[in-house]
């Protein structure tokens, strides 16, 4: 049996900066220095994806799928989810401060994408895809959801060329920190209420 990451020290870890990932070598704590955000007010999707949105097969739901959702972000090569990760973010989501945002077609999961929930910061954890386009479709869905509910922070850890297309920055950790400080100070709930 895999050891659990007890939710209170989840909680604690993110609001001081920090978040574990497995390796060989058991459960790491990082807390990267430059750190990856999406500023939320500048956020606007490549051109590419604005087509991709327009697709009317999408479904896009919140928290219906979320353990379905770390699993296939598991499924690849290279993965820091193990299973102490795996039942550590699934009892977090429990306790209703981890989210998923899933993308459906046709009946069946294409692609989300989760993450951790406190005050008005979002820790974006991993997302996948099994049809084309569909992490991007769930990640603008996210910016969606943080912008109407008064989020501050989008957490992206790292800020990968993917990232990046979609405006992802570089902040040196003590600029981090007080804007997670900042953003922690808001009380905004996770919710999704679709637009017109």
């Amino acid at each position: 049996m895999a050891n659990i990451i007890p939710p209170e020290v989840l909680i604690e870890l993110y609001r001081n900066g920090h978040f574990p990932m497995a390796g060989a070598n058991g459960i790491r704590i990082f807390s990267p220095d430059p750190r990856g955000i999406i500023p939320l007010e500048t956020f606007k999707p490549p051109h590419g994806t604005k087509k991709a949105l327009r697709d009317p097969r999408w479904i896009v739901k919140i928290n219906s799928a979320f353990e379905e959702v770390m699993l296939g972000c598991a499924a690849r090569a290279e993965t820091w989810i193990d299973e102490t990760v795996f039942l550590s973010y699934v009892l977090l989501h429990r306790q209703g401060h981890a989210h998923s945002v899933e993308v459906w077609v046709d009946g069946e999961l294409a692609g989300g994408l989760y993450g951790v929930a406190l005050g008005g910061a979002f820790f974006g954890e991993s997302m996948f895809h099994h049809v084309t386009g569909a992490s991007k479709v769930a990640l603008c869905a996210l910016v969606d959801i943080l912008r109407r509910q008064g989020f501050k922070l989008l957490d992206t850890q790292w800020v990968t060329p993917h990232l990046a297309g979609f405006g992802a920055v570089e902040v040196p950790r003590p600029v981090y920190l007080r804007m997670l400080k900042e953003a922690l100070r808001q009380k905004a709930v996770f919710a999704h209420t679709p637009g017109p």
